[in-house]
Protein backbone atom coordinates (compact mmCIF):
# COMPACT_ATOMS: atom_id res chain seq x y z
CA UNK A 1 0.00 0.00 0.00
CA UNK A 2 1.05 3.55 -0.45
CA UNK A 3 -0.14 7.09 0.12
CA UNK A 4 -2.04 8.13 -2.98
CA UNK A 5 -0.91 11.73 -2.89
CA UNK A 6 1.34 14.21 -1.17
CA UNK A 7 -1.51 15.72 0.84
CA UNK A 8 -2.47 12.47 2.60
CA UNK A 9 1.17 11.54 3.20
CA UNK A 10 1.98 14.81 4.94
CA UNK A 11 -1.27 14.72 6.88
CA UNK A 12 -0.35 11.46 8.57
CA UNK A 13 3.39 11.90 8.86
CA UNK A 14 2.99 15.41 10.25
CA UNK A 15 5.24 17.14 7.74
CA UNK A 16 4.58 20.72 6.77
CA UNK A 17 2.39 21.30 3.74
CA UNK A 18 0.45 24.28 2.54
CA UNK A 19 -2.85 22.41 2.66
CA UNK A 20 -2.31 20.32 5.77
CA UNK A 21 -2.42 21.56 9.34
CA UNK A 22 0.65 20.78 11.42
CA UNK A 23 -1.75 19.63 14.17
CA UNK A 24 -3.33 16.96 11.97
CA UNK A 25 -1.97 13.54 12.84
CA UNK A 26 -3.03 10.06 13.88
CA UNK A 27 -5.55 10.81 16.67
CA UNK A 28 -4.90 7.53 18.48
CA UNK A 29 -1.12 7.90 18.89
CA UNK A 30 0.60 10.36 21.18
CA UNK A 31 4.33 10.84 21.55
CA UNK A 32 5.80 13.14 24.18
CA UNK A 33 9.28 14.56 23.76
CA UNK A 34 10.71 16.29 26.82
CA UNK A 35 13.54 18.77 26.99
CA UNK A 36 16.31 18.08 29.55
CA UNK A 37 14.84 20.78 31.80
CA UNK A 38 11.38 19.19 31.65
CA UNK A 39 12.85 15.79 32.47
CA UNK A 40 14.61 17.29 35.49
CA UNK A 41 11.38 18.92 36.71
CA UNK A 42 9.46 15.68 36.34
CA UNK A 43 12.14 13.75 38.23
CA UNK A 44 12.11 16.24 41.12
CA UNK A 45 8.32 16.44 41.30
CA UNK A 46 8.01 12.66 41.22
CA UNK A 47 9.70 12.32 44.60
CA UNK A 48 8.31 15.50 46.17
CA UNK A 49 4.96 16.77 44.87
CA UNK A 50 3.53 13.61 43.32
CA UNK A 51 3.20 11.44 46.48
CA UNK A 52 1.69 14.32 48.46
CA UNK A 53 -0.94 15.07 45.83
CA UNK A 54 -1.75 11.41 45.37
CA UNK A 55 -2.23 10.99 49.10
CA UNK A 56 -4.54 14.00 49.42
CA UNK A 57 -6.56 13.01 46.34
CA UNK A 58 -7.05 9.50 47.74
CA UNK A 59 -8.05 10.96 51.11
CA UNK A 60 -10.71 13.16 49.48
CA UNK A 61 -12.15 10.20 47.63
CA UNK A 62 -12.33 8.17 50.84
CA UNK A 63 -13.95 11.15 52.58
CA UNK A 64 -16.64 11.31 49.89
CA UNK A 65 -17.49 7.62 50.18
CA UNK A 66 -19.65 7.66 53.38
CA UNK A 67 -21.74 10.56 52.04
CA UNK A 68 -22.34 8.77 48.75
CA UNK A 69 -23.09 5.50 50.56
CA UNK A 70 -25.74 7.08 52.83
CA UNK A 71 -27.36 8.86 49.85
CA UNK A 72 -27.65 5.63 47.82
CA UNK A 73 -29.04 3.40 50.58
CA UNK A 74 -32.58 2.35 49.72
CA UNK A 75 -32.72 4.41 46.52
CA UNK A 76 -34.32 2.84 43.47
CA UNK A 77 -32.18 2.61 40.35
CA UNK A 78 -35.19 2.69 38.01
CA UNK A 79 -37.53 5.29 39.49
CA UNK A 80 -37.10 9.00 40.18
CA UNK A 81 -37.57 10.06 43.79
CA UNK A 82 -38.25 13.60 45.01
CA UNK A 83 -35.03 15.36 45.99
CA UNK A 84 -35.25 15.69 49.77
CA UNK A 85 -33.38 18.40 51.63
CA UNK A 86 -30.79 16.02 53.05
CA UNK A 87 -30.03 14.46 49.66
CA UNK A 88 -29.64 17.98 48.25
CA UNK A 89 -27.22 18.72 51.09
CA UNK A 90 -25.24 15.52 50.39
CA UNK A 91 -25.07 16.49 46.73
CA UNK A 92 -23.62 19.87 47.67
CA UNK A 93 -21.08 18.33 50.09
CA UNK A 94 -19.92 15.85 47.48
CA UNK A 95 -19.42 18.61 44.92
CA UNK A 96 -17.25 20.48 47.41
CA UNK A 97 -15.22 17.37 48.26
CA UNK A 98 -14.73 16.49 44.58
CA UNK A 99 -13.58 20.02 43.83
CA UNK A 100 -11.11 19.76 46.70
CA UNK A 101 -9.89 16.45 45.27
CA UNK A 102 -9.20 18.03 41.86
CA UNK A 103 -7.52 20.99 43.57
CA UNK A 104 -5.25 18.66 45.52
CA UNK A 105 -4.44 16.99 42.20
CA UNK A 106 -3.17 20.25 40.76
CA UNK A 107 -6.27 21.58 38.97
CA UNK A 108 -6.27 24.91 40.73
CA UNK A 109 -8.38 26.67 38.12
CA UNK A 110 -11.56 25.45 36.47
CA UNK A 111 -12.89 28.09 34.11
CA UNK A 112 -16.51 27.83 32.99
CA UNK A 113 -17.82 29.69 29.95
CA UNK A 114 -21.38 29.90 28.74
CA UNK A 115 -24.59 28.98 30.55
CA UNK A 116 -25.27 25.37 31.47
CA UNK A 117 -28.77 24.42 30.35
CA UNK A 118 -31.29 23.07 32.83
CA UNK A 119 -32.28 19.37 32.59
CA UNK A 120 -35.68 20.41 31.25
CA UNK A 121 -34.00 22.51 28.52
CA UNK A 122 -31.34 20.01 27.41
CA UNK A 123 -31.60 16.49 28.89
CA UNK A 124 -28.34 15.43 27.19
CA UNK A 125 -24.89 17.03 27.29
CA UNK A 126 -22.37 16.03 24.61
CA UNK A 127 -18.76 16.63 25.62
CA UNK A 128 -15.73 16.74 23.32
CA UNK A 129 -12.89 16.22 22.74
CA UNK A 130 -12.45 13.21 25.03
CA UNK A 131 -8.83 12.58 25.94
CA UNK A 132 -8.40 11.39 29.53
CA UNK A 133 -9.88 10.48 32.88
CA UNK A 134 -9.62 14.13 33.88
CA UNK A 135 -12.62 14.72 31.63
CA UNK A 136 -14.55 13.59 34.72
CA UNK A 137 -14.10 17.09 36.20
CA UNK A 138 -17.33 18.49 34.66
CA UNK A 139 -19.14 15.31 35.73
CA UNK A 140 -18.27 15.89 39.38
CA UNK A 141 -19.11 19.59 39.08
CA UNK A 142 -22.61 18.93 37.74
CA UNK A 143 -23.27 15.43 39.13
CA UNK A 144 -24.72 14.57 35.73
CA UNK A 145 -25.39 10.94 34.90
CA UNK A 146 -23.05 9.15 32.52
CA UNK A 147 -23.03 5.91 30.54
CA UNK A 148 -20.76 3.37 32.18
CA UNK A 149 -19.83 -0.28 32.12
CA UNK A 150 -21.88 -2.23 34.65
CA UNK A 151 -18.69 -3.71 36.12
CA UNK A 152 -17.72 -0.25 37.41
CA UNK A 153 -20.29 -0.30 40.20
CA UNK A 154 -18.50 -3.24 41.86
CA UNK A 155 -15.21 -1.34 42.28
CA UNK A 156 -14.60 -0.58 45.97
CA UNK A 157 -15.18 3.08 46.95
CA UNK A 158 -15.30 4.21 43.32
CA UNK A 159 -18.38 2.10 42.61
CA UNK A 160 -20.35 3.78 45.41
CA UNK A 161 -19.44 7.24 44.13
CA UNK A 162 -20.51 6.18 40.64
CA UNK A 163 -23.89 4.88 41.81
CA UNK A 164 -24.60 8.23 43.46
CA UNK A 165 -24.81 10.02 40.09
CA UNK A 166 -27.27 7.36 38.82
CA UNK A 167 -25.45 6.34 35.63
CA UNK A 168 -26.85 4.34 32.75
CA UNK A 169 -25.11 0.99 33.14
CA UNK A 170 -24.08 -1.06 30.11
CA UNK A 171 -23.46 -4.79 30.45
CA UNK A 172 -21.01 -6.18 27.89
CA UNK A 173 -22.18 -9.68 28.81
CA UNK A 174 -25.64 -8.81 27.51
CA UNK A 175 -25.99 -9.37 23.77
CA UNK A 176 -28.80 -6.80 23.66
CA UNK A 177 -26.92 -4.14 25.61
CA UNK A 178 -26.91 -1.52 22.84
CA UNK A 179 -30.70 -1.53 22.44
CA UNK A 180 -31.35 -1.47 26.20
CA UNK A 181 -28.91 1.40 26.70
CA UNK A 182 -30.55 3.49 23.98
CA UNK A 183 -34.00 2.78 25.43
CA UNK A 184 -32.87 3.85 28.91
CA UNK A 185 -31.37 7.07 27.55
CA UNK A 186 -34.64 7.76 25.72
CA UNK A 187 -36.67 7.13 28.90
CA UNK A 188 -34.60 9.50 30.98
CA UNK A 189 -34.34 12.15 28.27
CA UNK A 190 -38.12 12.28 27.88
CA UNK A 191 -38.79 12.74 31.61
CA UNK A 192 -39.11 16.53 31.30
CA UNK A 193 -36.22 17.23 33.64
CA UNK A 194 -37.11 14.75 36.39
CA UNK A 195 -33.95 12.72 35.83
CA UNK A 196 -30.48 14.31 36.02
CA UNK A 197 -28.88 15.31 32.74
CA UNK A 198 -26.95 12.60 30.90
CA UNK A 199 -23.40 13.52 29.91
CA UNK A 200 -22.13 11.59 26.89
CA UNK A 201 -18.77 11.60 25.11
CA UNK A 202 -20.00 10.99 21.53
CA UNK A 203 -16.55 10.22 20.09
CA UNK A 204 -16.77 6.84 21.82
CA UNK A 205 -13.09 6.68 22.77
CA UNK A 206 -10.13 8.80 23.81
CA UNK A 207 -7.93 10.68 21.34
CA UNK A 208 -4.82 12.85 21.60
CA UNK A 209 -6.91 16.01 21.09
CA UNK A 210 -5.37 16.74 17.68
CA UNK A 211 -8.83 16.48 16.10
CA UNK A 212 -12.42 15.42 16.59
CA UNK A 213 -13.31 11.97 15.31
CA UNK A 214 -16.70 10.82 14.07
CA UNK A 215 -19.48 10.98 16.65
CA UNK A 216 -21.43 7.87 17.62
CA UNK A 217 -25.20 8.45 17.34
CA UNK A 218 -26.27 7.34 20.84
CA UNK A 219 -26.69 10.88 22.22
CA UNK A 220 -28.87 11.96 19.30
CA UNK A 221 -31.23 9.01 18.89
CA UNK A 222 -33.71 10.28 21.56
CA UNK A 223 -34.32 13.38 19.39
CA UNK A 224 -34.25 15.79 22.35
CA UNK A 225 -32.38 19.11 22.70
CA UNK A 226 -28.64 18.60 23.18
CA UNK A 227 -26.12 21.01 24.66
CA UNK A 228 -22.55 20.70 23.32
CA UNK A 229 -19.74 21.18 25.83
CA UNK A 230 -16.09 21.87 24.97
CA UNK A 231 -13.09 20.85 27.08
CA UNK A 232 -9.75 22.64 26.86
CA UNK A 233 -6.54 21.83 28.74
CA UNK A 234 -3.89 24.56 28.41
CA UNK A 235 -1.29 22.25 29.95
CA UNK A 236 0.24 20.01 27.27
CA UNK A 237 0.84 17.19 29.78
CA UNK A 238 -2.88 16.58 30.20
CA UNK A 239 -3.28 15.73 26.51
CA UNK A 240 -1.93 12.19 26.63
CA UNK A 241 -4.38 9.74 25.11
CA UNK A 242 -5.65 7.19 27.62
CA UNK A 243 -6.90 4.68 25.08
CA UNK A 244 -4.43 2.17 26.52
CA UNK A 245 -4.15 1.14 30.15
CA UNK A 246 -0.52 2.30 30.20
CA UNK A 247 -1.66 5.79 29.16
CA UNK A 248 -3.97 6.07 32.18
CA UNK A 249 -1.11 5.79 34.65
CA UNK A 250 1.18 7.95 32.55
CA UNK A 251 -1.28 10.83 32.39
CA UNK A 252 -1.98 10.55 36.13
CA UNK A 253 1.71 10.62 36.95
CA UNK A 254 2.64 13.49 34.64
CA UNK A 255 -0.36 15.61 35.63
CA UNK A 256 0.22 15.26 39.36
CA UNK A 257 3.86 16.26 38.79
CA UNK A 258 2.89 19.67 37.36
CA UNK A 259 2.84 22.70 39.63
CA UNK A 260 -0.36 24.08 38.13
CA UNK A 261 -3.06 22.58 35.93
CA UNK A 262 -6.24 24.09 34.61
CA UNK A 263 -9.26 23.13 32.54
CA UNK A 264 -11.71 25.27 30.62
CA UNK A 265 -15.31 24.12 30.19
CA UNK A 266 -17.40 25.95 27.61
CA UNK A 267 -21.15 25.40 27.29
CA UNK A 268 -22.32 26.12 23.74
CA UNK A 269 -25.89 27.04 22.75
CA UNK A 270 -28.39 24.21 22.97
CA UNK A 271 -29.27 22.54 19.69
CA UNK A 272 -32.84 21.38 19.06
CA UNK A 273 -33.17 18.80 16.27
CA UNK A 274 -35.74 19.28 13.54
CA UNK A 275 -38.66 16.92 13.00
CA UNK A 276 -36.77 15.21 10.17
CA UNK A 277 -33.70 14.76 12.40
CA UNK A 278 -35.84 13.33 15.19
CA UNK A 279 -37.10 10.65 12.81
CA UNK A 280 -33.64 9.93 11.40
CA UNK A 281 -30.63 11.16 13.44
CA UNK A 282 -28.33 10.13 10.59
CA UNK A 283 -29.52 13.19 8.66
CA UNK A 284 -27.49 15.46 10.94
CA UNK A 285 -23.77 16.06 10.63
CA UNK A 286 -23.53 16.39 14.40
CA UNK A 287 -19.99 17.71 14.64
CA UNK A 288 -20.56 20.48 12.12
CA UNK A 289 -24.03 21.32 13.43
CA UNK A 290 -23.28 21.27 17.15
CA UNK A 291 -19.83 22.83 17.01
CA UNK A 292 -20.57 25.29 14.17
CA UNK A 293 -17.59 24.40 12.06
CA UNK A 294 -16.53 22.92 8.74
CA UNK A 295 -13.90 20.44 7.59
CA UNK A 296 -11.04 22.91 7.65
CA UNK A 297 -11.42 25.07 10.75
CA UNK A 298 -13.22 25.48 14.04
CA UNK A 299 -15.18 28.73 14.18
CA UNK A 300 -15.98 28.20 17.84
CA UNK A 301 -13.26 25.74 18.87
CA UNK A 302 -10.32 27.62 17.39
CA UNK A 303 -8.43 27.50 20.69
CA UNK A 304 -8.46 23.70 20.53
CA UNK A 305 -6.20 23.74 17.50
CA UNK A 306 -8.22 20.77 16.27
CA UNK A 307 -9.61 19.52 12.99
CA UNK A 308 -12.35 17.08 12.08
CA UNK A 309 -11.58 13.72 10.51
CA UNK A 310 -13.82 10.80 9.66
CA UNK A 311 -12.05 8.25 11.87
CA UNK A 312 -14.08 6.43 14.48
CA UNK A 313 -13.90 4.18 17.54
CA UNK A 314 -13.42 1.17 15.26
CA UNK A 315 -10.34 2.85 13.78
CA UNK A 316 -8.98 3.25 17.30
CA UNK A 317 -9.26 -0.52 17.70
CA UNK A 318 -7.28 -0.90 14.50
CA UNK A 319 -4.57 1.59 15.49
CA UNK A 320 -4.13 0.30 19.04
CA UNK A 321 -3.81 -3.41 18.27
CA UNK A 322 -0.80 -5.18 19.78
CA UNK A 323 1.30 -8.03 18.51
CA UNK A 324 4.12 -8.65 16.02
CA UNK A 325 2.25 -6.79 13.27
CA UNK A 326 1.28 -3.75 15.27
CA UNK A 327 0.56 -0.95 12.82
CA UNK A 328 3.20 1.78 12.47
CA UNK A 329 2.16 5.39 12.87
CA UNK A 330 2.51 6.07 9.13
CA UNK A 331 0.10 3.31 8.10
CA UNK A 332 -2.41 3.82 5.28
CA UNK A 333 -4.86 1.35 6.83
CA UNK A 334 -6.63 4.05 8.85
CA UNK A 335 -7.41 5.87 5.62
CA UNK A 336 -8.40 2.58 3.97
CA UNK A 337 -10.72 1.75 6.89
CA UNK A 338 -12.38 5.15 6.59
CA UNK A 339 -12.95 4.71 2.87
CA UNK A 340 -14.40 1.18 3.04
CA UNK A 341 -16.67 2.31 5.87
CA UNK A 342 -17.93 5.22 3.77
CA UNK A 343 -18.58 2.83 0.88
CA UNK A 344 -20.37 0.35 3.15
CA UNK A 345 -17.88 -2.39 2.26
CA UNK A 346 -17.34 -3.40 5.91
CA UNK A 347 -21.01 -4.10 6.55
CA UNK A 348 -21.70 -7.79 6.96
CA UNK A 349 -18.10 -8.87 6.36
CA UNK A 350 -17.65 -12.21 8.15
CA UNK A 351 -14.93 -14.84 7.99
CA UNK A 352 -16.94 -16.65 5.32
CA UNK A 353 -17.25 -13.49 3.22
CA UNK A 354 -13.51 -12.87 3.48
CA UNK A 355 -12.74 -16.41 2.34
CA UNK A 356 -15.09 -15.94 -0.61
CA UNK A 357 -13.32 -12.69 -1.49
CA UNK A 358 -9.97 -14.46 -1.24
CA UNK A 359 -11.17 -17.22 -3.58
CA UNK A 360 -12.34 -14.63 -6.12
CA UNK A 361 -9.02 -12.80 -5.91
CA UNK A 362 -7.01 -16.03 -6.27
CA UNK A 363 -8.92 -17.01 -9.42
CA UNK A 364 -7.64 -13.84 -11.06
CA UNK A 365 -4.17 -15.46 -10.88
CA UNK A 366 -2.46 -12.19 -10.16
CA UNK A 367 -4.03 -10.39 -13.14
CA UNK A 368 -4.03 -6.72 -12.32
CA UNK A 369 -7.18 -4.61 -12.65
CA UNK A 370 -7.54 -1.05 -13.85
CA UNK A 371 -9.88 1.46 -12.25
CA UNK A 372 -12.92 0.33 -14.21
CA UNK A 373 -12.21 -3.34 -13.51
CA UNK A 374 -11.82 -2.69 -9.78
CA UNK A 375 -15.08 -0.75 -9.71
CA UNK A 376 -16.82 -3.71 -11.34
CA UNK A 377 -15.13 -6.11 -8.90
CA UNK A 378 -16.58 -4.15 -5.98
CA UNK A 379 -19.93 -3.79 -7.76
CA UNK A 380 -19.73 -0.07 -7.00
CA UNK A 381 -20.11 2.97 -9.25
CA UNK A 382 -16.88 4.72 -10.06
CA UNK A 383 -17.12 7.33 -7.30
CA UNK A 384 -14.37 9.44 -5.81
CA UNK A 385 -14.19 7.11 -2.79
CA UNK A 386 -13.67 4.08 -5.04
CA UNK A 387 -10.94 5.97 -6.87
CA UNK A 388 -9.29 6.77 -3.53
CA UNK A 389 -9.32 3.10 -2.54
CA UNK A 390 -7.87 2.16 -5.92
CA UNK A 391 -5.11 4.77 -5.58
CA UNK A 392 -3.92 3.13 -2.34
CA UNK A 393 -2.99 -0.03 -4.25
CA UNK A 394 -2.38 0.94 -7.85
CA UNK A 395 0.98 0.88 -9.59
CA UNK A 396 1.24 2.12 -13.17
CA UNK A 397 -2.53 2.39 -13.36
CA UNK A 398 -3.36 -1.15 -12.21
CA UNK A 399 -3.74 -3.03 -8.91
CA UNK A 400 -3.67 -6.55 -7.49
CA UNK A 401 -7.05 -7.32 -5.87
CA UNK A 402 -5.34 -9.69 -3.43
CA UNK A 403 -3.85 -6.67 -1.67
CA UNK A 404 -7.33 -5.20 -1.25
CA UNK A 405 -8.56 -8.45 0.36
CA UNK A 406 -5.62 -8.49 2.78
CA UNK A 407 -6.29 -4.90 3.85
CA UNK A 408 -10.01 -5.61 4.22
CA UNK A 409 -9.24 -8.59 6.46
CA UNK A 410 -7.01 -6.42 8.69
CA UNK A 411 -9.60 -3.67 9.23
CA UNK A 412 -12.42 -6.18 9.81
CA UNK A 413 -10.36 -8.42 12.13
CA UNK A 414 -7.78 -6.08 13.74
CA UNK A 415 -6.93 -8.49 16.58
CA UNK A 416 -6.62 -11.64 14.45
CA UNK A 417 -3.54 -10.90 12.40
CA UNK A 418 -2.57 -14.57 12.01
CA UNK A 419 -5.85 -15.33 10.28
CA UNK A 420 -5.18 -12.45 7.89
CA UNK A 421 -1.67 -13.77 7.12
CA UNK A 422 -3.04 -17.26 6.59
CA UNK A 423 -5.67 -15.88 4.21
CA UNK A 424 -2.96 -14.00 2.33
CA UNK A 425 -0.78 -17.09 2.01
CA UNK A 426 -3.72 -18.98 0.49
CA UNK A 427 -4.09 -16.29 -2.18
CA UNK A 428 -0.40 -16.13 -3.07
CA UNK A 429 0.78 -19.70 -2.49
CA UNK A 430 1.74 -22.04 -5.32
CA UNK A 431 -0.68 -24.85 -6.14
CA UNK A 432 1.89 -27.65 -5.85
CA UNK A 433 3.42 -26.96 -2.42
CA UNK A 434 1.48 -24.10 -0.80
CA UNK A 435 4.58 -21.87 -0.58
CA UNK A 436 5.26 -18.22 -1.38
CA UNK A 437 8.42 -16.56 -2.64
CA UNK A 438 10.22 -13.52 -1.24
CA UNK A 439 8.40 -10.95 -3.37
CA UNK A 440 5.03 -12.38 -2.33
CA UNK A 441 5.94 -12.19 1.36
CA UNK A 442 6.93 -8.55 0.91
CA UNK A 443 3.54 -7.75 -0.64
CA UNK A 444 1.67 -9.63 2.11
CA UNK A 445 3.42 -7.93 5.01
CA UNK A 446 3.52 -4.41 3.61
CA UNK A 447 -0.20 -4.62 2.82
CA UNK A 448 -1.03 -6.02 6.27
CA UNK A 449 0.82 -3.05 7.80
CA UNK A 450 -0.48 -0.46 5.34
CA UNK A 451 2.92 0.84 4.26
CA UNK A 452 4.64 1.46 0.95
CA UNK A 453 7.84 -0.48 1.52
CA UNK A 454 8.94 -3.42 3.63
CA UNK A 455 12.54 -4.70 3.80
CA UNK A 456 11.96 -8.43 3.66
CA UNK A 457 15.29 -9.75 2.36
CA UNK A 458 16.97 -10.60 5.70
CA UNK A 459 13.68 -11.70 7.19
CA UNK A 460 12.97 -14.12 4.35
CA UNK A 461 16.41 -15.68 4.65
CA UNK A 462 15.89 -16.15 8.39
CA UNK A 463 12.56 -17.93 7.80
CA UNK A 464 13.89 -19.95 4.84
CA UNK A 465 16.57 -21.65 6.93
CA UNK A 466 16.87 -24.50 4.38
CA UNK A 467 17.44 -22.06 1.52
CA UNK A 468 14.55 -23.37 -0.60
CA UNK A 469 13.71 -19.94 -2.01
CA UNK A 470 10.15 -20.23 -0.73
CA UNK A 471 8.31 -20.58 2.57
CA UNK A 472 4.94 -21.90 3.78
CA UNK A 473 2.53 -20.54 6.35
CA UNK A 474 3.74 -23.20 8.81
CA UNK A 475 7.30 -21.93 8.34
CA UNK A 476 6.14 -18.40 9.09
CA UNK A 477 4.29 -19.51 12.24
CA UNK A 478 7.31 -21.41 13.56
CA UNK A 479 9.50 -18.39 12.98
CA UNK A 480 6.94 -16.11 14.65
CA UNK A 481 6.99 -18.24 17.80
CA UNK A 482 10.77 -17.90 18.07
CA UNK A 483 10.95 -14.23 17.02
CA UNK A 484 7.71 -12.35 17.80
CA UNK A 485 9.39 -8.93 17.43
CA UNK A 486 10.77 -9.67 13.94
CA UNK A 487 9.62 -6.33 12.48
CA UNK A 488 11.91 -4.38 14.78
CA UNK A 489 14.66 -7.01 15.05
CA UNK A 490 15.16 -7.28 11.28
CA UNK A 491 14.69 -3.52 10.66
CA UNK A 492 11.88 -4.17 8.21
CA UNK A 493 10.52 -0.62 8.37
CA UNK A 494 12.21 2.59 7.40
CA UNK A 495 11.43 3.91 10.88
CA UNK A 496 11.31 1.95 14.16
CA UNK A 497 8.02 0.94 15.74
CA UNK A 498 7.45 0.28 19.46
CA UNK A 499 8.44 -3.15 20.70
CA UNK A 500 5.39 -5.39 21.16
CA UNK A 501 4.30 -6.09 24.69
CA UNK A 502 5.38 -9.40 26.23
CA UNK A 503 2.03 -9.55 27.98
CA UNK A 504 -0.87 -11.65 26.80
CA UNK A 505 -2.41 -10.39 23.60
CA UNK A 506 -5.89 -11.73 24.01
CA UNK A 507 -8.60 -9.56 22.49
CA UNK A 508 -9.77 -8.34 25.88
CA UNK A 509 -6.32 -6.97 26.66
CA UNK A 510 -5.43 -5.64 23.25
CA UNK A 511 -8.60 -3.71 22.63
CA UNK A 512 -8.50 0.00 23.45
CA UNK A 513 -9.82 0.84 26.87
CA UNK A 514 -12.98 2.90 26.66
CA UNK A 515 -12.74 4.34 30.11
CA UNK A 516 -15.52 4.58 32.64
CA UNK A 517 -16.79 7.84 31.23
CA UNK A 518 -16.99 6.53 27.69
CA UNK A 519 -18.46 3.04 27.72
CA UNK A 520 -18.72 0.98 24.57
CA UNK A 521 -22.32 -0.01 23.83
CA UNK A 522 -21.30 -2.83 21.49
CA UNK A 523 -21.96 -6.46 22.47
CA UNK A 524 -18.86 -8.52 23.19
CA UNK A 525 -16.93 -10.03 20.32
CA UNK A 526 -16.86 -13.74 20.96
CA UNK A 527 -14.29 -14.38 18.26
CA UNK A 528 -10.87 -15.11 19.68
CA UNK A 529 -7.46 -14.73 18.25
CA UNK A 530 -6.07 -18.11 17.36
CA UNK A 531 -2.56 -19.05 18.23
CA UNK A 532 0.06 -20.12 15.74
CA UNK A 533 -0.30 -23.70 16.96
CA UNK A 534 -4.03 -23.85 16.26
CA UNK A 535 -3.47 -22.29 12.84
CA UNK A 536 -1.01 -24.96 11.91
CA UNK A 537 -3.51 -27.61 12.92
CA UNK A 538 -6.03 -26.11 10.51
Amino acid sequence: MRFPNRRLHTAVDGEEDAGVSAHFRNPFVHELRFTPLQKLKIAVMTVTLFPVRLLFAAFMMLLAWPFAFVATVGRSEDAVEPLSWWRWLVDLVLKVIMRAMWFSGGFHWVRVKGRPALPSEAPILTMAPHSSYFDAIPVTMTMASIVMKAESKDIPVWGTLIKFIRPVFVSRSDQDSRRKTVEEIKRRASSNGEWPQIMIFPEGTCTNRSCLIAFKPGAFIPGVPVQPVLLRYPNEMVRISSTLKQGVFKILWLTLCQLHNSVEIEYLPTYTPSEEEKKDPALTDFINTLFHTDKNKFDVCLALGSRIIDYSFEDCQLAMGKGPLRLPKHTCLLEFARLVRCLGLKTGVTDEVLHEEASRARKLCGNRLDMEGFSQYLNQPMTEAVQDVFSLFEEHGKMDVREYVIALSVVCRPFRYLETIKLAFRMFEAQEDGAVVEDDLAVILKTALGIGDFAVCDLFRAIDCQDKGKITFDDFCRFLESCPDFVAQYHCLSEPIPQPSRESTSPSESQPSTNGFCADFSPPDHSTRSTAHSKKQN
